[in-house]
């Protein structure tokens, strides 16, 4: 791993159920960088996901981030939106206590002065501000996804992981969202990661791609790591099915 990396892995694998479902993985991004992590259903994303933040071993192998195992990486460093999220929408919390638990890793009783300031500043940048103290009850799934993206930014982490992001999300809170994001990894010079099914947002938005089918098809620039033969060998079908459109991809 260079000084410089963020995240590399190298000969990666990991099993679940005792089965193979991802192996042959390597890849290293420099610091700074914007990863995207696409690959058809069953292609092994999440998988990575949970290995790269130390919630599954590699059973082969190495990942590492900062160059540190990942389970030895100070929390405080990472910022992560999941896909699914797990709360109770009945809980009679409200959107500011969410984003506040990213500060002290539990539920808040009481909101100090400063977590406020900060949980405020974290939904502003995400355009959610005026959502401070709306209940948790009464969010649309977009907006709950925005004071989810706000719980990861309010630490200020040097790393963004974000699976399937722009679920729940209309066209302008999905822009607002990749505004928000590509703010934060430029003013800070943070590492994002994103799982996503969208090709064309990964060829709009990563700096490196990363295409997975149960291995590691390919990687690179998104038009290095999208070009034709490899969207062929991981999806079966041809560059433009995949992508929407002649020529945005080439062999």
């Amino acid at each position: 791993m260079t000084p410089a990396a963020a995240i590399a892995a190298h000969e990666l694998v990991v099993h679940l159920g005792g089965r193979t479902v991802l192996s042959d993985v390597s890849f290293e991004i420099p610091d700074g960088s914007a990863l995207a992590i696409v690959g058809p259903n069953g292609s092994g994303k999440s998988t990575l996901l949970r290995a790269m933040l130390g919630l599954l071993p590699a059973a082969g192998g190495r990942v590492r981030i900062f160059d540190r195992e990942p389970r030895a990486l100070p929390p405080e460093w990472i910022g992560y939106v999941p896909q699914v999220k797990t709360m109770d929408r009945t809980f009679p919390g409200v959107a500011v206590e969410l984003v506040v638990t990213g500060l002290t890793r539990r539920w808040p009783w009481r909101v100090r002065g400063v977590q406020r300031e900060r949980a405020v500043a974290a939904l502003d940048e995400v355009g959610a501000a005026a959502l401070a103290d709306h209940a948790l009850a009464t969010l649309s799934g977009g907006e709950l996804q925005r004071v989810y993206l706000a719980r990861a930014l309010v630490r200020r982490p040097r790393l963004i992981v974000l699976d399937e992001p722009a679920s729940g999300l209309d066209p302008t809170g999905e822009e607002r969202m990749r505004a928000a994001l590509h703010d934060y990894r430029t003013r800070l010079g943070a590492t994002v990661v994103i799982v996503t099914h969208d090709l064309q947002t990964a060829l709009a938005e990563a700096t490196h791609v990363l295409l997975l089918r149960g291995r590691q098809v390919s990687f690179g620039t998104p038009s290095e790591a999208l070009a034709a033969p490899a969207l062929r060998e991981a999806y079966g079908v041809t560059a433009e099915h995949v992508l929407g459109g002649p020529g945005a991809a080439h062999a």
